[in-house]
């Protein structure tokens, strides 16, 4: 794993300064600790930092061909490397190294961007031809691992795993996107290529962005996530060959993996099929919280006795969560309408001190296998249509973990559930987030409302965004299609995924996430990912197998964590109020302080209770938080001092290059 990025100029004018991309590699050397490498063509320059899993002591970036016609830096892992490796050696090349790296750069410059179809990873990649000027850059399927971009007035493209690695430049000063910041209140996370700040994108997952001399001449898809299944549903039986092949895939390194164990069934499925997978014994790790509305230890402590794991659990208390805030919100470089990214960062952090770099964990599989209560919503508001008395019963059964009882959630609240949209509306089977996340917008300034100029054009640009053949889709494919495109690349593997991990130096894995696994989901008949109220229901089949019982059949408890006790109270620390005042409010100019002044008093009086104001609470204080580190006071960031472990200099004058020892 690596951070990423470069400048790269329209013309073959002088080369890019090396102070520029040392301070590149200052700004994203938390994603790689081990080192850094750059190189310097005419008019460009290329850094990587690098987190050594593959190769230890030759995979070092950025790689070049042998005859110079490519280089490349890259982030990421491509778990069939050593079988893409072999073909590759039988058509005649030859390797200086035994990393994966190398393996992409020599298929891209063999077989061009169609050799991208036999990468079985997550990766964002950058391949620069220093011939035809021209820059190509690449995000995996699923979006993974992030590739954020600048182009410049001149032509001029900047690019960087991270938004601060392309702020590091100088090149682009932070600026607040009001479209940005709308969809995360809408979406909980930025849609690709938006990002929180003006004049940056990113890459679209699976896709492929090609700059020539100045110009952005092709930004498209390579890999699409096609939901609508169509001809021969997938035998059911394939899956435990599938998923243990997945897995074993993931576990390749040359450091030890560890595991994430949450004590649902989706992290735990991928902790049993680790154990068996390896011949030691797996190092599991586990968040626990003092509250017991959120805590699962019990169940973490009963599939790590099961399977036999070296178990590890961080409890994490209310001081914790407002501690380390500021720190997350500096990685994410979004706000966040959760506090969940923040005992992720916590224990990544752990896990890291403990010497693992590599975790396996569960994410994708309720985006694949329909399991989170948004895909059942669908299925009751469709009973509704012609039952309300059952679906109002069957409702009555799900969100146990909120911890109101059922006879609390009134006729209005199933209302809220069960009416609303014509079922067959594009977002239809979104409505109830999206109903959710509106409330914080009530807060909004009404000069930044204004600035949005349409109060829905979150909404608008993702219809707009739809597939052409959407509206044909069955229900439930729309609402995964949904899933994978509003919460899991802009929020689950972006804030709470590759940025809190990659902030200590720990790669996550995400075995649910092959994409044999994503194409075998789409082709399973729906009744085998959810049957009425019984969700993934071909996952916990395989579960039974290898889990005990009570982990199989355990009904889906979403992870958060406090949203609001954290911030108020005895032992809240002082920078929370200092963020809230009506100065530091109006300065930061997307929420009102008017407004805002009802919802604080009653979080301060602790009478915050429903999840709607909860959000909206971590909303305000999260995006002051960011406003501050991002853009009033972002960091200065001085160039990393310690030697390059390679340098690449081709093409430049004697005067332009590094002094050799």
């Amino acid at each position: 794993m690596c951070g990423i990025g470069g400048v790269i100029r329209p013309d073959t004018g002088p080369p890019v300064d090396e102070l520029t991309l040392r301070r590149m590699a200052a700004a994203t050397r938390h994603r790689g600790p081990d080192g850094f490498g750059l190189a310097r063509t005419p008019g460009a320059g290329l850094v990587s930092t690098r987190l050594a899993i593959f190769d230890i002591p030759g995979g070092w970036q950025p790689l070049a061909t042998g005859e110079g016609t490519a280089m490349l830096v890259y982030n990421g892992e491509v778990y069939n490397h050593p079988e893409l490796r072999a073909e590759l050696e039988a058509r005649g090349e030859r390797f200086a190294t035994t990393c994966d790296t190398e393996v992409v750069l020599r298929l891209l410059v063999r077989d061009g961007l169609g050799a991208l179809e036999r990468l079985n990873g997550q990766f964002a990649a950058a391949l620069w031809e220093p011939a035809p000027r021209r820059l190509t850059m690449i995000r995996d399927r699923f979006g993974v691992r992030p590739l954020h971009f600048s182009l410049l007035a001149d032509g001029t493209l900047v690019f960087a795993s991270e938004a601060k690695g392309i702020f590091a430049s100088g090149l682009v000063a932070p600026e607040p996107d009001p479209a940005g910041l709308d969809q995360i209140f809408t979406f909980w996370g930025p849609r690709p290529p938006r990002t929180a700040f003006r004049g940056v994108s990113q890459l679209r997952p699976g896709a492929v962005l090609i700059w020539e001399r100045g110009e952005i001449v092709a930004d498209r898809y390579w890999w699409t996530a096609e939901m609508d299944p169509g001809g021969v549903h997938a035998d059911p039986g394939e899956l435990d060959e599938l998923m243990r092949e997945s897995v074993g895939l993931r576990l390749r390194a040359d450091v030890p993996v560890g595991s994430y164990l949450s004590g649902g069934l989706d992290s735990s499925l991928i902790t049993a099929l680790a154990q068996e997978a390896t011949s030691h014994q797996l190092r599991t790790f586990s968040i626990a919280f003092t509250d017991a509305l959120y805590d699962e230890r019990s169940h973490q402590e009963e599939v790590a006795q099961a399977i036999g794991t070296d178990h590890h659990v961080l409890e994490i208390g209310t001081s914790e969560i407002a501690g380390a805030l500021p720190e997350v919100i500096r990685h994410t470089e979004t706000p966040l309408v959760r506090t969940a990214p923040v005992p992720m960062f916590l224990l990544a952090r752990e896990v890291r001190a403990q010497g693992i770099t590599v975790v396996a964990t569960g994410e994708g599989a309720d985006e694949l296998f329909w399991g989170y209560d948004l895909f059942k919503e669908v299925v009751l508001r469709e009973i509704a249509q012609t039952d309300p008395q059952r679906a109002g019963e069957m409702l009555d059964r799900l969100y146990g973990y909120l911890g109101a009882p059922a006879a609390r959630r009134g006729p209005g609240w199933k209302r809220f559930m069960l009416a609303g949209d014509d079922l067959d509306a594009p977002l239809a089977s979104h409505q109830t987030r999206i109903r959710s996340t509106a409330a914080i917008k009530a807060f909004y300034d009404p000069g930044f409302a204004a600035a949005l100029g349409d109060a829905d054009s979150s909404l608008i640009e993702l219809r707009a965004d739809l597939p052409a053949s959407f509206a044909g889709w069955p229900r439930l494919q729309r609402a995964a299609w949904l899933e994978l495109r509003t919460l899991l690349d802009p929020y689950l593997l972006s804030a709470q995924g590759d940025r809190v991990a990659m902030a200590s130096g720990v790669e996550g894995r995400y075995p649910f996430l092959d994409h044999r696994v994503f194409e075998y989901s789409a082709r399973l008949a729906p009744t085998m990912k959810l049957d009425q109220l019984r969700d993934k229901v071909v996952l916990r089949d395989l579960a039974e197998r290898v889990l005990p019982a009570s982990i199989a059949g355990r009904e889906k408890q979403p992870y958060r964590a406090p949203g609001v006790a954290p911030f108020f109270g005895a032992g809240a620390p002082a920078w929370v109020e200092e963020a809230l005042t009506p100065e530091a409010l109006g300065d930061a100019s997307v929420w009102d302080p008017a407004r805002v002044s009802g919802l604080l008093r009653r979080c301060r009086q602790g009478r915050v209770t429903s999840p709607r104001e909860e959000m909206s609470l971590v909303a305000v204080l999260s995006t002051q938080v960011w406003h501050r580190t991002h853009i009033r006071e972002p960091a200065e960031w001085e160039p990393e001092s310690a030697p390059p472990r390679v340098r690449i200099e081709r093409g430049l004058p004697a005067s332009e290059r590094a002094p050799t020892a």
